[in-house]
C-alpha cells in the first residue's frame, strides 16, 4: 500500500463526510445525502481526469473510491438517524468545526493528488499546469457540492480556502525536485491543512470591496 493510495482514501472519506453532513443539514433524503457525498468526494478528480484526457476517469476504473465514499456516507447517515440530537443548535459549533476539519483534510489530500495525477500523465515539465490541476482537484468537488445544495461555494466565502490550496500546490511542486516525492506530497498537503486551520482559528479573510 503506497502513500498515494493512503492519501486518496483519506481525502475521499473526508470530502464524502463533508458532503454528507451538508446534505443532512439541508434535510435531504438518503439518496440526496449519497449523491452529495459522492459528488464532493470524486467531482474534482473527474474534472481533472477529463482535462488530462484520462478516460474513463479513475473514479470509474477503480470502484474503491466510490465504495469508500458510499460507506462513509451511510455510516454518517445512520449515525445522525440514530442520534439526531447531534444536529441540535447547542452542537452547531461542533458541527462547524467538524466541517472545517474535514474540508481542510480533503482539500490538502486532493490538492497533492491532482499534481500527482498530472505528473503521471506526463506533464511534469509544466509547473503552472501542475498547480492548476492540483487546486482544481482540491476545490472542484466542493464547488459542485455547494452549487447542488444552493449554497454560495465555500471557496468564494470562507476564510482562506483556494489560497491555501494554491500555497500547498506550489510548495509541493517546488519540493518535488528537492526531496522524495512522497515527502513532497505529505508536506504540500500538510501546508494546506495548516493554513486552513489557522485561517479558521484566527478568522483570516481576503479583502472585500465593501
Amino acid at each position: 500500500m503506497n502513500i498515494t493510495f493512503i492519501i486518496e482514501i483519506i481525502g475521499t472519506v473526508a470530502f464524502a463526510s463533508s458532503g454528507a453532513m451538508l446534505a443532512i443539514r439541508k434535510r435531504l433524503d438518503i439518496f440526496g445525502v449519497l449523491v452529495l457525498g459522492l459528488t464532493t468526494a470524486v467531482g474534482g478528480g473527474i474534472i481533472r481526469d477529463i482535462i488530462l484526457n484520462i478516460t474513463p476517469p479513475a473514479t470509474f476504473r477503480n470502484p474503491i473510491y466510490m465504495i469508500s465514499a458510499a460507506i462513509t456516507v451511510f455510516v454518517i447517515f445512520l449515525t445522525i438517524r440514530i442520534f439526531p440530537r447531534l444536529l441540535e443548535s447547542e452542537l452547531i459549533d461542533f458541527y462547524e468545526q467538524l466541517m472545517n476539519i474535514l474540508d481542510a483534510i480533503g482539500l490538502g489530500a486532493f490538492t497533492v493528488l491532482g499534481i500527482d495525477s498530472a505528473i503521471r500523465a506526463g506533464h511534469a515539465d509544466y509547473p503552472f499546469l501542475l498547480v492548476f490541476l492540483g487546486v482544481l482537484t482540491g476545490i472542484g468537488g466542493g464547488i459542485i457540492r455547494d452549487m447542488m445544495a444552493s449554497e454560495t461555494p465555500f471557496v468564494l466565502r470562507k476564510h482562506i480556502y483556494a489560497c491555501a490550496s494554491i500555497l500547498g500546490a506550489v510548495l509541493c511542486v517546488i519540493l518535488r525536485d528537492q526531496i522524495i516525492w512522497d515527502g513532497a506530497m505529505i508536506l504540500g498537503a500538510g501546508a494546506v491543512i495548516l493554513v486552513r486551520m489557522l485561517a479558521t482559528r484566527y478568522r483570516w479573510n481576503l479583502p472585500r470591496a465593501a
